[in-house]
């Protein structure tokens, strides 16, 4: 069974987001990257950058393949984890703490509603 903190909320791709005040940090979720594989890089935009919901992000590449992460927000990136250009393993063995991924400031907090509760996540990822 993933490990799934229960403060935390979820996106239907497999992204987790975390609320701090008025920003929230974002990664990738136990089961993604146990799905994943090993991760060898990790690509993530650049501070300033404007996401959109539901849209790529960066991506993530394993020894297997490379995927796409899918910004559970829209908003305006105002940090990102550089200590995964040099550990992407992180990803593998940290994906809540260290391997963070950007922190954002939403446009629209309310899109943070939409998202899945641990719950909920864990049942969508059950039913796989």
């Amino acid at each position: 069974m993933s490990n799934l903190p229960k403060e935390l909320k979820y996106s239907e791709e497999h992204e987790w987001v975390k609320v701090e005040g008025d920003k929230v940090r974002v990664g990738i979720t136990d089961f993604a990257q146990a799905e994943l594989g090993d991760i060898v890089f990790v690509e993530l935009p650049e501070v300033g950058d404007e996401i959109e919901a539901d849209e790529p992000f960066g991506s993530v590449e394993s020894v297997k393949t490379v995927s796409e992460l899918y910004a559970p927000i829209s908003g305006k990136v105002v940090e990102i984890n550089e200590d995964l250009d040099d550990s992407p393993e992180f990803v593998n063995e940290s994906p809540y703490e260290k391997a963070w991924m950007i922190v954002i400031e939403p446009t629209d907090k309310s899109q943070i509603d939409k998202l899945m509760t641990a719950d909920q996540y864990e049942e969508m990822i059950s039913e796989d």
